[in-house]
């Protein structure tokens, strides 16, 4: 995938059709701090607002390969077009993160984009191993890093909240307590 070219060609697309996004995935882990690889670009935007750029990257040569109420996801043409997964923001939690993104440089200043906060992608991670157990060995080692990170800084009775959401408050205390023994 070349993301440069991916993402000058989308936030030119958002801006000029004035959709509100927000990074999530690999690169809301890179812009908290937490290095990981990524094969795709992953957003949150507007459940409304998938209207407005789903026939723009269709004709950039993007094929629809899934659509729900809750997320849609395209697959390039060409390897250099790669993966954009959007998750729709449409339910409180969702509506929420978007407004709670806040701006960040990347990509050597190239670009400035918003991106969800950690405690946010923590909440999105949870989420993710609730639906899919077999995420849990990839979602569970960036939580932690993330916990590392930014706890001190953190709201961490929305953490917990999302914890509670999908009973697993009893994982974030047994979680806390290992990252501070290890401080």
């Amino acid at each position: 995938m070349d993301f440069i070219d991916v993402l000058r060609f989308l936030l030119e697309i958002y801006q000029k059709e004035k959709v509100d996004f927000a990074f999530i995935g690999g690169f809301a882990l890179q812009a908290a701090g937490v290095t990981r690889a990524t094969s795709d670009v992953d957003f949150l935007i507007l459940s409304q607002d998938m209207g407005k750029i789903k026939p723009l990257l269709i004709e950039k040569g993007y094929k629809l390969v899934h659509e729900s109420k809750d997320s849609v996801h395209f697959l390039g043409e060409t390897p250099s077009l790669g993966r954009l997964d959007f998750l729709l923001a449409h339910r409180k939690y969702a509506l929420e993160m978007l407004k709670r993104a806040h701006m960040k440089e990347g990509f050597g200043g190239q670009f400035k984009f918003k991106v969800i906060v950690p405690e946010d992608i923590i909440g999105l991670k949870i989420q993710a191993i609730a639906n899919s157990a077999h995420r849990r060995e990839k979602d569970m080692p960036d939580i932690k890093s993330l916990l590392r990170l930014h706890r001190d800084k953190m709201d961490m009775e929305l953490v917990r909240e999302y914890y509670q959401i999908f009973d697993m408050e009893p994982e974030l205390d047994k979680l806390l307590k290992e990252v501070s023994d290890e401080a």
